[in-house]
């Protein structure tokens, strides 16, 4: 009965997102219990509380697109839209175009830039400038979406569903993907 819950709800978010879950099928029908292991990783990807949804979903993109899984850039940024970004702020993120983010989208991008090169220097900075800007608690939302993010990828990669990203469609139009990281 679980499984075919758990099915349904599969089923249920694929047509909801246009999104294909096949991996996530894959991982049920393996094992009951790696898949109740591996389906709160998207509450973790979720958290947000305390930061701009902006910022936030500026961090889930960088993260998503470096990890370079088309299908999971394009459900990130039907989320977005569905939560109110504006289709220009998704399209400079996409194309690491920093100058016209907003103020907050540009920190969220360069933050989540420079977790993912490992740049301490940069990276404290950034830091610092979220905590100043918004507080602990955002901080910790953007720690988690970035390291929940990249899980997503890793296990299409390793279950053999990857697809490379080149454009995904923001606002009914077609957007290149840069996939280089940000040099903040």
């Amino acid at each position: 009965m679980i499984r075919w819950l758990l099915s349904w709800r599969l089923r249920s978010f694929e047509r909801s997102f246009d999104y294909d879950v096949s991996y996530g099928r894959d991982i049920l029908d393996a094992s009951l219990i790696a898949f109740l292991r591996f389906a709160p990783i998207s509450a973790l990807s979720a958290h947000r509380q305390d930061i701009p949804r902006e910022a936030w979903y500026a961090a889930k993109l960088a993260t998503t697109v470096a990890e370079d899984c088309g299908p999971c850039t394009q459900l990130v940024v039907t989320m977005a839209e569905r939560d109110g970004v504006e289709p220009a702020t998704l399209r400079a993120i996409l194309s690491g175009d920093e100058a016209t983010m907003s103020p907050d989208a540009a920190l969220g991008f360069r933050f989540a830039n420079a977790v993912l090169r490992r740049d301490l220097v940069d990276g404290d900075r950034l830091r610092n400038q979220v905590i100043t800007r918004w507080g602990k608690r955002a901080l910790v939302s953007l720690a988690l979406t970035i390291a929940a993010s990249r899980v997503f990828p890793a296990v299409k990669y390793a279950l053999g569903h990857g697809k490379a990203c080149a454009r995904v469609q923001v606002g009914g139009s077609e957007t290149e993907v840069t996939h280089a990281t940000s040099a903040a």
